[in-house]
C-alpha cells in the first residue's frame, strides 16, 4: 500500500472545498475530491492534476448511503486506509429561514446534508482511519453557529436563520461527541469556522476568498499527534460556543 498521505475531501468541486484540496494536494498529498456532480467532479480533478495535485474522483453524495459506502469501497482499493477526512459538503437550504416561516422540510433537508451526512461519511471512512497512523477530521462548521455570538449580539452571525445556523450548531455538538467517543484513540476530530467567505452559498457576498477560507481546514488537517480534539477553531484561534 502506498505511504503516501491519503485525504478525502466533500464537497471539493468547488469554492472552500476545491481549495481545501488544492491546498493539501500542494503538500504532495493524494486527494479524493468528493462531489455528487460528475461533470464538475471530473474538472476539478483536472483542474487539480493540471496544477501538479495528485487528485481523483470519488463520486460521492452525502445524503445517500450507497454512495457513501460505495465511495469508502474506492478509498480502500486505491490505497487500504484514510489519513484525514475533512466533512466539507454542505447546503444553506435558501433564505428566508426565519423560524416561524421556514419550511419544516428545508430543515430536515438542510440537517440531513450538514450534519446526518457528516455522521454517514465519517462513520464508513472511521475503518479507514484507524489504519492511519496519524489521522485526522475536520468538520467544516461555521461561526454562524455560535450560540455565544448570537445571543451576544455583538457579533454578526448574519439573517435570522432557522436551518442553517442551527445545523452548523449541531454539527458542532456533534463534533463534540465525536471526540468524545474517540478520546482513546490517535484520531483527532476539530469543526473548522472558515469566516464569511465569497462562495455560491451566499451568492458570492462573502469578504473572504475560499483561499482564505480553507486555511483553517488545513491547519486542522495537518496537527501534529497530541493537538487538540473536539474544539472550534477559526484563524483567531478557539471560537466560543
Amino acid at each position: 500500500m502506498s505511504e503516501q498521505t491519503i485525504a478525502l475531501v466533500t464537497g471539493a468541486n468547488k469554492g472552500i472545498g476545491y481549495e481545501i484540496a488544492a491546498g493539501l494536494g500542494a503538500l504532495g498529498w493524494s486527494v479524493g475530491v468528493g462531489a455528487r456532480d460528475e461533470e464538475r467532479r471530473e474538472a476539478a480533478v483536472a483542474k487539480l492534476r493540471a496544477a501538479g495535485v495528485d487528485a481523483f474522483g470519488v463520486p460521492l453524495d452525502v445524503t445517500d448511503a450507497a454512495t457513501v459506502t460505495a465511495a469508502a469501497s474506492l478509498i480502500e482499493e486505491r490505497a487500504g486506509r484514510l489519513d484525514v477526512l475533512v466533512n466539507n459538503a454542505a447546503i444553506t437550504g435558501g433564505m428566508p429561514q426565519a423560524p416561524t416561516v421556514v419550511d419544516p422540510a428545508t430543515v430536515l433537508r438542510v440537517v440531513d446534508t450538514n450534519v446526518v451526512g457528516v455522521v454517514r461519511v465519517t462513520n464508513a471512512m472511521l475503518p479507514l482511519l484507524r489504519r492511519s497512523q496519524s489521522p485526522r477530521i475536520v468538520n467544516m462548521s461555521s461561526s454562524v453557529g455560535s450560540l455565544t455570538r448570537q445571543a451576544g449580539g455583538d457579533f454578526d452571525t448574519g439573517p435570522i436563520s432557522g436551518a442553517y445556523a442551527p445545523s452548523k450548531s449541531f454539527l458542532t455538538a456533534m463534533t463534540v461527541q465525536y471526540a468524545r467517543e474517540l478520546s482513546d484513540t490517535n484520531i483527532l476530530i476539530n469543526a473548522a469556522c472558515p469566516g464569511f467567505v465569497a462562495t455560491d452559498l451566499n451568492g458570492h457576498r462573502g469578504v473572504r476568498t475560499p483561499e482564505q477560507g480553507a486555511a483553517i481546514a488545513i491547519h486542522l488537517a495537518t496537527l501534529p499527534d497530541g493537538g487538540p480534539t473536539g474544539g472550534i477553531f477559526d484563524d483567531a484561534g478557539v471560537v466560543p460556543w
